[in-house]
């Protein structure tokens, strides 16, 4: 039993550690794509969302320290040598292949930030849960930015899905967090997804 409810908390801190190590990646690969563009507005475009991507590493950094976790070396450096490699295949592959790459990061790591504040509430931890949404939210403006970028240039080239609406952003809880389980743990202590806004309260995936 205990096992069992310790497996939100031992996904939640897998979720953090990826993303620690990716926002790591996704900056690097921003930083080299900027330096590839003539546009001086679209480079300081993208340089802003790498920007915004440094944030959101300090900040989920600040949650696995909170946890008493750290960030994983190993995967740590796999993504440093991945962002670096791919902002500098930037200046190589043009201008459409870098922009629709990050697009297509972006469109996952919405759900990925989503499905992390439903494990923060489900494990207990939903002081997390509001800032994993506002990165979800950045990441959902990311994702706009470059699906915008890409139609201006190419419009009949099949993209990814789209993201629902903005205002739709939410955490996704497990499947496993059913009303019963809720109802059952109801008599040891309160729901604490009830401590979010009613909007942000979740749904099952």
């Amino acid at each position: 039993m205990k096992a069992r409810s310790e497996r939100p908390l031992r996904e939640l801190v897998d979720i953090l550690q990826r993303a620690h190590a990716g926002e790591l990646g996704a900056y690097l690969a921003y930083r080299g794509h900027a330096r590839s563009l003539a546009d001086p507005n679209e480079a300081s475009e993208v340089l802003a969302i790498a920007g915004e991507e440094v944030d959101h590493r300090e900040r989920v950094g600040r949650m696995l320290a909170d946890l008493g976790k750290r960030p994983r070396p190993f995967r740590e450096g796999l993504f440093y040598g991945i962002g670096f490699l791919l902002g500098g295949l930037c200046r190589f592959t043009g201008w459409l292949a870098p922009m629709y790459g990050a697009g297509l990061l972006e469109r996952g790591n919405i759900e990925e930030y989503e499905r992390a504040a439903g494990l923060a509430i489900v494990a207990g931890r939903f002081d997390f849960a509001p800032d994993l949404l506002r990165m979800a939210e950045a990441e959902w403006e990311h994702e706009r930015y470059f699906r915008a970028k890409v139609l201006s240039r190419v419009s009949f080239l099949p993209l990814w899905t789209a993201p629902p609406p903005r205002e739709s952003i939410k955490p996704t809880l497990p499947r496993s967090f059913t009303r019963r389980a809720r109802a059952r743990s109801s008599h040891l202590e309160p729901d604490p997804s009830a401590l979010l806004p009613a909007s942000w309260r979740g749904t099952a995936r």
